[in-house]
């Protein structure tokens, strides 16, 4: 949510505002517009695995008027050393203004040497920003000082933004005859070395800024060499005009984890812990349900848990272990896994991963048609606008509200089968517990199918990539779709994936002569074909069948000087494609790979890089059928079809344990309390469910010991890293 932005210079005053998330310039989402407002509250949530490194977080507020043409309003940037600060916490945060001096990226790497002249070699940069689609960056380096001002200029390197400059300059200095005399000592600590980053740019208003570094010279000492990398800073140019808070500000949630993660074998006591969960008796005295109970929210511990029981098919028997104690605790059926439970918010991070193309399979077409459609709905009569019938809205709601719950009712052949196994389960449990209710069976299903899965997906289908907009009408529809969701009685409900994006290919190169040019195309994908065409909805150019896909793997740079791009590889060719960031990049590289991975002639190596010239520039191999050079990533499990890191996930596992170590010792003082007194339980302990206290704290005391042992790991590894961190260098 945004607050108090500047108004709009027009007499409305309002603004039409969005918010993009930026890995520093990149960026990676956009959040849909909100109208009319100066303080606009987008509500959304975007998660992704950052596929690069990168210095800041970066937020803009833009907005778009009535030409639309967008404008930058202001900004808020994280440092990433900074993310931990506000990790799972809402903080308001000013906004801060943007100009072309501050906008910069990226690191250059450096060596100076002193003897008779000063020395400095810049060597490369990495990570410089794409300025209107492109980057031709080249370096100046002047010595600077009260008396001189001497600048030199390297080459330009084409479309990169990784350049290798390897160029040598050369600084005369006078400190022969007073190299032991006060002269010296002011000449060389009054000098600075300048370094700025530019993209030598085609357009009239000349080359783009892109960063620079001073370091003065007091440094040096003579015939010393001082090689390092160092960030790129914004230029001062003084403009302190307008103060922060004249641009507003914005509230964010931001979660930031960053892993280390060890070989297999060190997770080894922990892993095997949280595994066996489902087979503890009772289920409260588990690894994973204390992670549950010692966690500030339940989602905390449901995202990795479920990650990981999924990686080592676990989760069935893990959810319906905690889903039958709950139901024992529960009195009334009305109240079944209504409330945020560590059961409800894992049954929710299945279907969340699970369900997604399900999702799309079933509700897709629908939306698609709603929002093109754009049928008036609205049964408030105070909302109604001119021209509008109130019995005709009724009735377009009632078409859509009957079109989207049959669907819904009549997609259980392609509900996934975990999903349709873990209802399965539930459906067993409340009939048990609640043998008086016939319809408890169902109800249970219904409030996560209903409630949790369908009518949210209806209500934000930008969120699970359904459709970028979200009408008023899609809205109406979930309110009616949760209503009948609570009163079903309907049985639980692979699936058919839809994909569709504008991207770059280069030309296949069917025919032996001619240029392989770049265009822009429409692509699909569905479980049967991956195409692509001129514009959506137009015949397709090119058809690709799943079984034909062998590999799809990530393009090195150098082959086209090009970012964010993949190669989707067939039995004859190969199909180089460019994304329009990294993130949607490795999107579609994830979701081809698994649509394909069932294929029984998946390639175990590839080129990593392009056939150019009469050769692959990977491996200078001359036959264009030659093998791959580079194993193929890692294929995934077919039944599942999720890329999960089982290392990984227990990392995190272990991660929460350490931050709420405190409580984990407050519950083992809690499980002694209760098996020594069975009076009234004290109130401090009164949050934990703890049902078998003598298991429970024996498992408590395993999980210190492992938390503890992985603690000195890590310890371990942080000492070793910062005897290797040079000064000066990444983190300079």
């Amino acid at each position: 949510i945004s607050k108090n932005l500047p108004t709009y210079p027009g007499p409305n005053k309002m603004r039409d505002c969005y918010c993009t998330v930026n890995l520093d310039q990149e960026e990676v989402f956009r959040t849909k517009i909100v109208e009319k407002s100066l303080c606009p509250f987008y509500g959304e949530d975007f998660y992704c695995e950052i596929p690069r490194s990168f210095r800041h977080l970066a937020f803009y507020i833009f907005d778009r008027d009535v030409f639309r043409r967008d404008s930058i309003i202001g900004k808020v940037a994280i440092l990433k050393e900074d993310l931990q600060k506000y990790h799972n916490r809402d903080t308001w945060f000013q906004l801060q203004h943007v100009d072309a001096d501050s906008e910069v990226q990226g690191k250059v790497h450096l060596e100076l040497r002193l003897s008779e002249v000063i020395t400095d070699t810049v060597l490369e940069c990495q990570g410089l920003p794409i300025v209107n689609g492109q980057c031709d960056p080249y370096a100046t380096v002047t010595l600077a000082g009260p008396y001189r001002s001497e600048a030199k200029k390297t080459k330009v390197k084409k479309k990169t933004n990784n350049p290798q400059f390897d160029e040598v300059f050369y600084f005369e200095v006078d400190i022969q005859s007073h190299i032991f005399s006060h002269i010296y000592t002011y000449s060389l600590t009054s000098l600075c070395c300048r370094v700025d980053l530019w993209n030598a740019s085609n357009l009239k208003f000349g080359d783009e800024f892109l960063g620079e570094l001073r370091l003065p010279l007091k440094c040096l000492r003579q015939s010393s060499s001082y090689e390092a990398w160092y960030f790129l800073q914004p230029r001062d140019n003084g403009n302190k005009s307008l103060k922060p808070d004249d641009l507003g500000s914005l509230r964010l949630n931001v979660v930031y984890t960053e892993d280390h993660v060890f070989p297999s074998d060190y997770y080894s006591p922990l892993r095997d812990l949280l595994l066996k969960s489902a087979d503890v008796e009772p289920v409260s005295a588990s690894a994973a349900h204390i992670l549950g109970e010692v966690c500030r929210e339940k989602q905390e511990a449901a995202i990795p848990l479920v990650r990981l029981f999924l990686h080592y098919g676990k989760i069935v028997p893990f959810i319906s272990a905690i889903a039958n104690a709950e139901v024992k605790r529960t009195q009334d059926p009305n109240t079944i896994f209504r409330g945020n439970s560590l059961t409800s918010k894992c049954i929710d991070e299945t279907m969340k991963l699970a369900g997604m193309h399900y999702l799309q399979v079933t509700l897709k077409p629908i939306i698609d048609e709603i929002c093109q459609l754009h049928k008036p709905c609205e049964i408030d009569p105070v909302k109604l606008k001119d021209a509008e019938n109130l019995e005709n809205n009724r009735e377009n709601l009632r078409q859509y509200v009957d079109q989207i719950f049959t669907v819904i009712t009549k997609s259980g052949v392609s509900c996934p089968t975990v999903m349709c196994d873990i209802f399965f389960s539930l459906r067993e449990s409340a009939a048990i517990r609640f043998q008086d209710d016939p319809d408890v069976r169902y109800t249970a299903v219904s409030s996560f199918i209903f409630l949790r899965f369908f009518a949210p997906a209806i209500l934000s289908p930008n969120l699970f990539h359904l459709t970028p907009s979200s009408p008023q009408t899609l809205t109406l529809i979930s309110k009616t779709i949760q209503t009948l969701g609570s009163l079903s009685k309907s049985k639980s409900c692979n699936c058919d994936l839809i994909c569709n994006r504008f991207m770059i290919k280069r030309a296949q190169g069917r025919k032996r002569f001619g240029m392989k040019n770049f265009k822009k195309r429409w692509f699909r994908l569905t479980n049967h074909e991956f195409t692509y065409q001129k514009s959506k909805g137009d015949h397709p150019l090119c058809s690709i069948p799943i079984e034909n896909i062998l590999a799809v793997e990530k393009l090195e740079e150098e082959s086209f000087k090009m970012k964010n791009m993949f190669q989707v590889i067939q039995p004859e060719r190969v199909l180089y494609i460019q994304a329009n960031n990294c993130v949607e990049a490795k999107d579609w590289i994830d979701i081809l790979t698994k649509v394909s991975q069932c294929n029984k002639k998946r390639l175990t190596v590839y080129h990593p890089s392009a056939y150019l010239n009469g050769h692959w520039l990977c491996c200078k191999a001359t036959a264009d059928n030659t093998p791959g050079c580079t194993p193929c990533t890692g294929g995934l499990p077919a039944n599942i079809q999720l890329d999960i890191d089982g290392d990984r996930e227990t990392e995190r596992i272990y991660s929460l344990y350490n931050l709420y170590m405190t409580k984990l010792e407050k519950m083992q003082e809690a499980c002694g309390s209760k098996s020594v007194y069975d009076g009234p339980e004290q109130e401090e302990y009164s949050t934990f469910v703890i049902d078998d206290p003598q298991a429970t704290y024996k498992t408590l005391k395993q999980i210190v010991a492992s938390v503890k042992n992985l603690e000195q790991e890590h310890a371990q590894y942080k000492r070793d890293k910062f005897k290797k961190t040079k000064y000066g260098s990444h983190l300079k």
